[in-house]
């Protein structure tokens, strides 16, 4: 009875030390040091794949650790990726403009920094439990647009996954170059994505024959899977939840369907 009550308390004690965590990683690209999350549920070490998430053109904060943390569930482990740098740290539109412009500006850097973070998510197996045979990436706005460019780069990955991204590109996908299947979602009604845009997008997306979606969400504008975005700061940027509760569940559904089989 004694035994019985101690492996009772001990897992009880287990329980309540198993929680979403967060753990601070960092990394270099040139002379960049960076520093994400690695973010995952600790209450089992049952394999799961990973996703890369770049937030927002806030970049890494408090806020995008949440949000990793409750995307990530116990489904996935996911790499909370830094764009910007140490110590870049936005905490207005303008500082985040003159962040993500930075980066818009510099094609070559822009592809270095995601490709590293890539390299980095497939080394945390040790780390977290990850399966490294099934890979993605989401990203939201600026990082969508950065999931994007992964994809167009012919990274060896299973599927990325936009929210309300920039869809154009400086350097668009070559024919038969892109693995990674791809899922758009747009506000239908984001005046920051023109119709042109969208078309260019998908035309690219047929020329080089990839496995493609492209969603538009009704009623919704730029920032709708934003929970913080109240349309006060930036008009036309205002979070929708109708749109982000169907949205993540799409991405689920998403990367499901990617992973089958592997």
């Amino acid at each position: 009875m004694r035994n019985l009550i101690a492996l009772m308390l001990l897992c009880l004690s287990f329980a309540a030390s198993a929680a979403p965590r967060a753990d601070k990683i960092s990394w270099k690209v040139g002379d960049t040091n960076l520093d994400g999350y690695l973010v995952w549920d600790d209450s089992s070490r049952e394999p799961r794949p990973g996703l890369l998430m770049v937030p927002n053109w806030y970049g890494v904060n408090d806020r995008a650790i949440e949000k990793a943390k409750t995307l990530a569930g116990s489904d996935y482990v996911i790499l909370l990726v830094d764009m910007y740098g140490r110590g870049v740290r936005p905490t207005n539109s303008d500082e985040a403009g003159k962040a993500a412009g930075s980066v818009y500006g510099n094609q070559e850097a822009l592809r270095a920094r995601i490709t590293a973070a890539l390299d980095v998510l497939r080394g945390a197996g040790k780390a977290a439990p990850l399966d490294v045979e099934k890979i993605g990436a989401i990203g939201f706005c600026f990082g969508g647009a950065m999931v994007l460019e992964l994809a167009r780069s012919g990274a060896d990955i299973d599927g990325v996954a936009s929210f309300h991204g920039n869809l154009s590109s400086k350097q668009p996908a070559a024919a038969g170059q892109m693995k990674a299947a791809v899922l758009a979602m747009n506000g239908a009604d984001d005046g920051f994505v023109p119709a042109e845009q969208i078309a260019g997008f998908q035309k690219e997306m047929r020329d080089v024959g990839a496995d493609w979606q492209f969603v538009n969400f009704g009623g919704a504008v730029h920032c709708f899977a934003e929970p913080d975005e109240d349309g006060a700061v930036i008009k036309g940027c205002q979070f929708h939840e109708p749109s982000y509760r169907r949205s993540v569940a799409m991405m689920r559904d998403f990367f499901a369907e990617v992973f089958t089989g592997k």
